[in-house]
Parts: C-alpha cells; sequence; structure tokens
C-alpha cells in the first residue's frame, strides 16, 4: 500500500499520526515504574507461576502411566 502512496501522501499520514500521538497523555517513567512494581507485587499472590498449581487443578498432570502387556 505505502508503494501507491506519493511522498507528500506519506508525509501527510505521518503528521497526521504525530498529531494524534501528541494528544496522549503522559506520565513520568519514575511515577509509572512505581505503579507496575506495586501492581505486579499486589498480584504476586495470585500467580501460578510464582506458586504453583495444586497438583488436583493442575490440567496438564499425568493421568497414569502407560502399560504395554
Amino acid at each position: 500500500m505505502a508503494q501507491e502512496l506519493s511522498e507528500k501522501d506519506l508525509l501527510r499520514m505521518e503528521v497526521e499520526q504525530l498529531q494524534k500521538e501528541v494528544k496522549n497523555s503522559r506520565a513520568p517513567i519514575s511515577q509509572t515504574g512505581k505503579e507496575i512494581k506495586d501492581y505486579v507485587e499486589a498480584q504476586a499472590g495470585n500467580d501460578p507461576l510464582l506458586k504453583g498449581i495444586p497438583e488436583d487443578k493442575n490440567p496438564f498432570r499425568e493421568k497414569g502411566t502407560c502399560m504395554i502387556s
């Protein structure tokens, strides 16, 4: 699609995109990083990768052994 557009059209699209992006609200990384850290720490108790899955609720546990007679 970009090959079909002239350079002027491409630049116009870029300017329109930049105008949209400049309207986005921004926060300092120090504040955002703290919020992310607090959220992750608050959710750590519910994270199955950190605390594991109970054996009776694990859908991937081995059901039994294979016996060939």
